[in-house]
């Protein structure tokens, strides 16, 4: 038995949250889901953005699955998202990136895996303003966080057999930060002489990917940059609504759709569940949950196949329940 917390958000949150335990529940893998919450709606009935209940569920459990957040705006919140990386130590954002079979797309045959440090770099968060006009932030790269995050994309590589591991930077302007980011991951690439070590400037590296994207493997970056990429190859297998994510540390997990809270359709039933429902899929892979993992996926794949029940942002008519139970009928 897998004793899971669910946070299903604002917005959306709540519908495609439903929608991902229906299908995990589907796949007969045994699961104990604790739901708490977090987030504005949290915030405007109680009081507290985060609860001590959520806190205290994910110290007990140590793997969610988590729907997206609103954090108030102009309030003086910090991003719920951050301090649950930073407070937990989730160093690793993974974020795959696959076409989908089905889903028409300017690109056909894309295979990556993005690994974006989670931790520091300018998301460190030291701002000031020295004089009236003038605003200033520190960029923080660390030896620490470098290594670990080059290895996690090269162990990854080596036991999923990839050939390619690609750093990307700026190095050539950020001598010291991302100089550091990328020598430790140099050094780190040494270790795995049968994977291909490949550096490149991230300018260079965006043109790439909307022009020859299947010529990636597994990128891995520091924390703006990993951002800014994972979202630009959303876009090139047919958005945000159908990436998934995880965010991993130690002893610690949350797996989470890339997109938002989308207020302007919540309430409405046409959501896309696919971002979250795969964000579950990869949490199973994480319990060791392969079969069940690969049966969700190919389910999914089936559906998209199919095309006869599509969410509006897919071109078709479906709502999340039905496109969510065809799904589970795919199983």
């Amino acid at each position: 038995m897998h004793h899971i917390t669910l946070i299903p958000g604002d917005g959306i949150g709540p519908e495609v949250a439903n929608a991902a335990r229906k299908v995990i529940d589907a796949t007969g893998v045994k699961v104990s889901w604790e739901t708490v919450n977090a987030g504005e709606a949290v915030w405007k009935s109680t009081g507290s953005l985060v609860p001590d209940e959520v806190f205290q569920s994910l110290e007990q459990n140590r793997v969610a699955l988590k729907g997206p957040i609103t954090t108030p705006v102009g309030k003086g919140f910090r991003s719920i998202n951050v301090m649950f990386r930073t407070k937990y130590d989730l160093y690793i954002n993974m974020r795959p990136v696959m076409s989908i079979p089905g889903l028409e797309t300017p690109f056909n045959g894309i295979d990556l895996v993005i690994f974006r440090e989670n931790t520091e770099d300018l998301y460190s968060g030291i701002e000031n303003i020295k004089e009236p006009g003038r605003a200033e932030a520190t960029k923080v790269i660390t030896e620490y966080a470098s290594e670990r995050i080059a290895e996690s994309a090269f162990r990854y590589a080596a036991e999923h057999g990839r050939k390619k591991v690609t750093v990307v930077h700026k190095a050539n302007i950020m001598k010291l930060t991302d100089g550091l980011f990328l020598e430790t991951a140099r050094k780190v690439s040494e270790a795995y002489p049968t994977i291909e070590f490949q550096d490149m400037i991230v300018d260079n590296m965006s043109m790439q990917l909307v022009t020859k994207p299947q010529n990636y493997d597994v990128i891995v970056t520091t924390n703006l940059y990993g951002d800014i990429l994972s979202d630009l190859c959303a876009g090139l297998v047919g958005g945000l609504g159908v990436v998934p994510g995880a965010n991993i540390g130690k002893d610690m997990a949350i797996f989470e759709a890339v997109h938002g809270s989308a207020p302007d359709i919540a309430g409405k039933g046409i959501a896309n569940p696919t971002a979250l429902i795969l964000s579950g899929a990869m949490m199973l892979d994480y319990l060791g949950e392969k079969q069940a993992a690969d049966m969700v996926r190919k389910a999914i794949q089936k559906t998209m196949e199919k095309r006869t029940v599509m969410t509006v942002d897919l071109g078709g008519k479906a709502s999340t329940e039905a496109f969510t139970d065809a799904i589970i009928s795919n199983l």
